[in-house]
């Protein structure tokens, strides 16, 4: 289990501090910014805090859109999106792994849409994120 970390709101996470915690993941979160600001222009980078339970994340955004949510985890990183309807039909017929595409299917549903959170510690999750955020994006 990965613990929340950067819980103090008067320590605002650097690069240095990032690198730290994620350990091993990092390349993995460095590998998905890259893909963001290659593909996604004009995107930035917007850390909030969340409370003393949630600590800060990174709120990515193209233009005013919300592309995703990036939480720090000790050693490895949350990834959160939000699903409208449409994009949510689009899930259903992708070709996405049947289990990811069930808990998106069957998450309670909010005004914002539906959230989907994959916890990023390997390859297999990363390879995921580009396709979500894809269908996002187009939807």
């Amino acid at each position: 289990m990965c613990d929340r970390v950067f819980l103090d709101k008067a320590v605002i996470p650097d690069e240095t501090s990032l690198r730290e915690n994620l350990k091993a993941s990092w390349p993995y979160l460095e590998e998905l910014r890259r893909h963001i600001a290659e593909n996604y222009v004009p995107s930035r980078e917007e850390w909030k805090y969340y409370g003393k339970k949630y600590g800060w994340t990174l709120k990515v955004l193209r233009k005013k859109r919300n592309l995703l949510f990036m939480a720090p985890l000790e050693g490895c990183f949350a990834i959160s999106f939000v699903f409208g309807d449409r994009a949510v039909a689009a899930i259903e017929k992708s070709d996405l792994p049947e289990n990811i595409i069930d808990e998106i299917r069957n998450a309670r549903r909010y005004v914002e849409g539906r959230g989907f959170r994959v916890v990023v510690k390997s390859r297999e999750e990363v390879n995921i994120i580009p396709k979500l955020l894809e269908i996002k994006v187009n939807n």
